[in-house]
């Protein structure tokens, strides 16, 4: 795959940072020790739509959340990997269960620790607001920035180049 223009047909899974990519990496506090996230409900449909076309998907976060836990069974998300401190073998741990190579994989991430996996996955994609260390290492940049669209961005780019997005932009 050229790392210098990804081939989004030849994608068979994608890997997500939670923080900072699914959410806009805010996280609220409560009084009760609780916490609050939000999540983009179009990630959420494009997240069905890239599970659909048979794409996998897990999500790797070094964090561990209640609320990603149950965001990740409300979309169908079944690989998800929390309290990763070492994000590498997650990753890896993910392509031994799945058996597809990690170079068909891109990874989505936004901070210092996605760099790991920019070197394990054939593609590593940034969010625009993402670490400069991260955007330098990026084979591609969303125009989206993080918690605000990015899985569906990526879901039309795989969708399209398979023939499987029927959604006209055209009025």
């Amino acid at each position: 795959m050229d790392r210098t223009n990804p081939d989004f047909a030849k994608l068979r899974a994608f890997t997500f940072d939670v923080d900072g990519v699914l959410t806009d990496g805010g996280i609220t506090y409560l009084d009760d020790g609780r916490e609050l996230k939000t999540f983009n409900v179009q990630d959420g449909a494009a997240t069905k739509q890239l599970l659909d076309a048979g794409i996998t998907i897990a999500w790797i976060t070094g964090r561990e959340s209640p609320v990603v836990a149950r965001r990740a069974r409300e979309l169908g998300v079944t690989h998800l990997y929390q309290g990763q401190s070492d994000k590498r073998a997650a990753f890896i741990d993910f392509h031994t269960r799945i058996g597809s190579p990690p170079e068909l994989t891109a990874h989505v991430g936004d901070d210092l620790p996605d760099l790991d996996l920019f070197e394990l996955a054939g593609t590593g994609i940034a969010v625009p607001n993402a670490h400069p260390a991260v955007l330098a290492r990026a084979d591609w940049i969303t125009t989206l920035p993080g918690g605000r669209g990015v899985v569906r961005e990526l879901a039309e780019h795989a969708l399209k180049v398979r023939g499987l997005w029927s959604w006209s932009t055209t009025a």
